[in-house]
């Protein structure tokens, strides 16, 4: 997404649109300020002034107007709609395709709630206060300098009158919608952590109830609720005390023209009734923008503000465009002297070195905490601060190219997402794959059975819950088998399956062919075990043994304790 800001994504192929619609809005506008010439004219022929014209001719006139409005307001309003419909869309869209672009490290350190705010609570300011104001800007514009034109046309005097009426409350209005920025800003923040916590109680819902933690979770909710309201309401306050002196502007601006217009019409200086009536409703034409163009002005700064933030947070780092070697595992994959740290001082893994060679199968076994799961993180280019060598071939990981990598290299977790679509679309990810492919995975994936019971085309329900374990893990497979992947890493993907079920995912990954696959492992099954080429131990970061099963049985070292305990 590199050069296409957010803001521009409003205005692409979308222009067209908003000038027809801004033009339409205008001659509206100009329409109505017209309206207060026709009520001059209509009460100085009432008044019985000379030369006020025919009221037959004025009925005629408007009633043009009228049918005039009625198409031009159509236009208006369609095109109007479709702009910020459109725009809008396009924003989400490119939003959506930057947080995509973004890596697997990037999220780690994040809190995913911010960008579901974005999406959901902030896209609504912006449509309103961003998007649609600036039609409202333009428009309030127009009319002020329409309705100053026909003002001054008509008595140069009295509109001075009315523009030193409006001019100290502007000044005030201004500087006090300012504040607007921080507080919608801060609406945004308490609403993404708001969302964040639902989020999480959700997940972890089985473990509140086990625990019995409903009444202490409930207290974290209505805390977070009661700040998120709290912030809307001082954004509320201010918001109302910025509408307030623009009310108050209009009111005073108003009864000082007419008081002042009176006096001219009493002394003879040129003020018919009928230009005192047109004058006291131009002055809301006047007064109008005067106090709500501060509060649009502020609206759309503090919107724009939100479309800022989402910038800077999805900004790419423009040192992954360096990353342009291909990844390929033509001999194998090397550690070498691999150290890394989550902390300065404090690393979870520890000068380790291995060669994993083309097209065998190695399980990686190791207390909690020992380093397995960094070790697929690191090797996934899952953070990159690490010290010594990731080879894949001859290229080093720093070198390769993302989009290369994960072409490369497919992952099995015990967290499988399913998405609430077929089975098939759920193996193929939504792209089209010849069908002979896509039955040849089935097949060796174990999901024969699944797709005989059930259809290809079977819902797998929200996050996969209309299927078991076993039969997300399947899916996982067939995934990384339909895209041909020279690296599968599995990572405790059976810790939540049964144990028949658990053997089965983990014969259909052992019968996989050439494919390298990496399994770090918690089921230290004997018959399981066996199959694989070699056995990584890990403790402490390092590798302490590794071998077959049969080698360290006989050695009777860390992994002979390991398994002894298991068993």
């Amino acid at each position: 997404m590199k050069g296409k800001s957010l803001k521009s994504a409003f205005w692409e192929r979308n222009k067209a649109l908003f000038v027809v619609a801004l033009i339409a809005e205008m001659i509206m506008q100009g329409m109505n300020i017209l309206l207060s010439y026709f009520l001059q004219v209509v009460t100085d022929i009432a008044a019985g002034i000379d030369g006020s014209g025919s009221l037959k001719t004025v009925a005629i006139e408007v009633g043009a107007m009228f049918i005039t409005m009625g198409v031009v307001g159509t236009i208006a309003a369609k095109t109007k709609l479709k702009f910020i419909t459109k725009g809008v869309k396009q924003y989400k869209s490119r939003l959506f395709e930057g947080i995509t672009m973004k890596g697997i490290s990037a999220f780690r350190g994040e809190n995913t709630s911010k960008y579901t705010s974005a999406l959901t609570n902030d896209i609504a300011v912006i449509e309103e206060n961003y998007v649609a104001s600036n039609f409202d800007i333009v428009t309030q514009i127009f009319i002020f300098i329409g309705a100053l034109t026909l003002m001054f046309y008509s008595n140069w005097v009295l509109s001075l009158v009315a523009l030193g009426m409006v001019l100290l409350p502007v000044i005030a209005s201004v500087c006090t919608g300012n504040a607007l920025v921080g507080l919608e800003k801060k609406v945004s923040e308490k609403n993404e952590g708001f969302l964040g916590l639902i989020t999480e109680v959700l997940e972890g819902f089985s473990v509140i109830k086990s625990f019995k933690a409903e009444d202490t979770i409930k207290k974290m909710v209505d805390k977070s609720n009661a700040e998120l309201e709290k912030a809307k309401r001082v954004r509320g306050t201010r918001r109302y005390i910025v509408s307030l002196i623009g009310g108050g502007a209009h009111f005073a601006a108003q009864i000082g023209v007419f008081i002042v217009g009176a006096l001219l019409c009493l002394n003879g200086k040129g003020i018919t009734p009928g230009m005192l009536f047109m004058f006291v409703n131009l002055m809301n034409f006047v007064i109008q923008p005067v106090a709500q163009l501060p509060g649009i002005f502020a609206k759309k700064k503090a919107a724009y503000a939100l479309i800022q933030k989402m910038e800077e947070t999805i900004a790419v780092d423009d040192e992954a465009d360096t990353r342009t070697e291909g990844c390929t595992i033509n001999e194998g994959i090397k550690l070498n002297n691999l150290s890394f740290g989550y902390e300065e001082g404090n690393n979870v893994i520890n000068g380790l070195s291995y060669e994993f060679e083309k097209g065998k199968s190695y399980a990686v076994v190791g207390a909690s905490g020992c380093g397995k799961s960094t070790m697929f993180q690191l090797m996934l280019a899952g953070m990159d601060n690490y010290s010594g060598q990731i080879m894949y071939d001859n290229n080093e990981l720093k070198s390769i190219s993302p989009e290369s990598l994960y072409e490369t290299v497919s992952t099995i977790q015990q967290n499988v997402f399913v998405f609430n679509a077929s089975i098939r679309d759920n193996i193929t990810m939504f792209k089209d794959f010849p069908k002979e492919e896509v039955d040849r995975v089935i097949k060796l994936s174990g999901l024969e059975e699944l797709i005989e019971k059930k259809g290809e085309d079977y819902l797998c329900g929200e996050n996969g819950n209309g299927l078991s374990g076993g039969e997300k893990q399947r899916i996982s497979i067939a995934r990384a088998l339909l895209r041909n992947s020279k690296l599968l890493l599995v990572d405790e993907a059976t810790a939540a399956l049964d144990a028949e079920t658990s053997n089965k995912v983990i014969n259909a990954i052992l019968k996989l062919k050439d494919m390298t696959r990496i399994v770090i492992t918690h089921d230290l099954d004997e018959a399981s075990l066996k199959q694989y080429d070699s056995i990584i131990t890990l403790k402490n970061g390092r590798i302490v043994e590794n071998g077959n099963f049969d080698k360290l049985i006989n050695d009777k070292g860390y992994f002979y304790s390991l398994f002894t305990v298991a068993s």
